[in-house]
């Protein structure tokens, strides 16, 4: 059993003598609090933090890691690095200072045609919850999910390009990103191989990105070069199989998600009711099936995105056909899933038609979302940190149609719904004692958002 890091502030404990959501398992010490509160729930990294990552690079990040105490065995304290991708995907580049910024950076992913262009730049005021739009990022084909690189000013998108025959293909796009201005640039674009990329996740050390492939049930892992173009393709795996619903005819693999110490990718693949669980290597970007190779849902459930409980301890996935949330147990040393439970993310009196779409834990452990396209809501559960196990809370509503993604900022102060229909985001105040959703008055317009993700200013 790993160590439970501190939830509150180490200079003022949540309860006295107990963690937040949690209250059999020991405190950290000071200085392992205070770096873990600044990493994981400030998103900042104390001074020369980042500079020493990047030193430590070619040595190996898990070495590094290891000596400022970032890990205390496996599935325990987790980087900023690792947390931002498996539960707020805005990848560290975090500032080097100490608390909260004034203001995070805000990319929204989308699908382009009709008023999008491609990914837009946000300000999220992070005492207000004020959402200002700054204007286009940087233009891309159907950039509809993205993905910072843990140290460096990168980031990463699926996506759409034109091949050397003139075809329109699935993509993986590489920009780099303007510290003065937060604009970007693109590097290169590199083939996903299969079709219909829809989500992407770079790794810990920042040497590879990963993609799922939805119309081709396949996922591929790139190489990052050292200007953080992408390189070659070190692996690719294709699904097979099929089940019961008629959406699911194929392997359909919906997302990509490294284990807390980055040694396992879980892929999700709605077409097969199955996550498949594959060896990671962030070396030269390897993968091989582990044993277990998968865990199931139910028949006809359509598992679309997965994440992990801070804690590592456990792990979720929202389930796109059946409406439901189903919770793990996870066995870091295995990287072995086990059913705890499965919940309805839907009222018990809605009839209408619904599928989910987007997961997410709160940084404290203590709360997990899940989002309905048809009921137009934000399903909240409070989480046993004993068992894993959910209990609902209530929906709220995202003030517009088809909340096809949504983020809670690192601080775990506020919610931003994307409605890709409407064309709008709507931010939310996140009560921490209750996970209640409020809405703050502030919302912004931006075309067919799809994707949300956060990232400390340079500067």
């Amino acid at each position: 059993m790993g160590i439970w890091p501190v939830l509150a502030h180490p200079r003022g404990p949540v309860r006295k003598g107990e963690c937040a959501g949690h209250s059999k398992r020991p405190m950290v010490s000071g200085d392992d609090s205070q770096l873990w509160y600044d990493t994981r729930v400030l998103g900042t990294f104390p001074q020369g933090f980042v500079q020493s990552l990047r030193e430590q690079k070619n040595k190996g990040v898990h070495d590094m890691m290891a000596r400022h105490h970032i890990w205390r065995g496996a599935g325990t304290c987790i980087a900023l690095a690792a947390v931002f991708s498996l539960i707020a995907p805005t990848g560290a580049g975090a500032q080097e200072s100490g608390g909260t910024p004034p203001h995070w950076l805000v990319y929204i992913g989308t699908y382009t045609g009709g008023q999008s262009e491609g990914i837009y730049l946000l300000h999220l005021d992070t005492e207000t919850g004020e959402l200002e739009v700054v204007g286009l990022a940087g233009e891309a084909n159907n950039p509809s999910f993205l993905a910072l690189h843990p140290t460096e000013p990168l980031l990463y998108s699926v996506g759409r390009m034109t091949d050397e025959e003139g075809n329109t293909v699935g993509a993986l796009n590489a920009f780099a990103i303007d510290p003065e201005t937060g604009l970007l640039e693109l590097l290169n674009q590199h083939p996903s191989i299969g079709g219909g990329p829809c989500h992407i996740a770079v790794d810990l050390p920042g040497r590879h990105a990963m993609a799922a492939n939805y119309g081709g049930g396949s996922a591929i892992v790139a190489s990052i070069e050292d200007d953080g173009s992408l390189g070659e393709t070190t692996a690719y795996v294709e699904h097979e199989g099929s089940s019961v619903h008629p959406r699911q005819q194929a392997p359909h693999a919906h997302a990509v998600d490294l284990a807390p110490d980055g040694r396992f990718l879980f892929v999700a693949d709605l077409g097969i009711d199955q996550i498949r669980i594959y060896r990671y290597s962030d070396e030269d970007g390897s993968l091989e099936p582990n044993d277990p190779p998968h865990a199931e849902t139910a028949p006809g459930a359509g598992p679309r995105h997965f994440t992990f409980h801070p804690s590592g301890e456990y792990a979720y996935v929202i389930n796109e056909l059946d409406n439901t949330i189903t919770a793990f147990t996870y066995d870091a040393a295995a990287g072995a899933l086990d059913p705890i439970h499965t919940v309805p993310t839907l009222p018990h009196d809605f009839d209408g038609d619904n599928t989910t779409a987007e997961i997410r834990v709160h940084p404290t452990g203590r709360f997990v979302y899940g989002s309905n396209r048809g009921h137009h809501s934000i399903a909240a559960f409070s989480v046993d940190a004993d068992t894993g196990e959910l209990t609902p809370i209530g929906h709220t509503s995202t003030r517009g149609e088809t909340p096809r993604n949504f983020n809670i900022d690192p601080t775990g102060r506020f919610l931003l719904a994307a409605n890709q229909d409407t064309d709008n985001i709507a931010v939310f105040r996140i009560d921490q004692e209750t996970g209640e959703l409020e809405f703050t008055g502030s919302e912004v317009e931006v075309g067919a958002p799809v994707c949300v993700t956060f990232r400390a200013p340079f500067n």
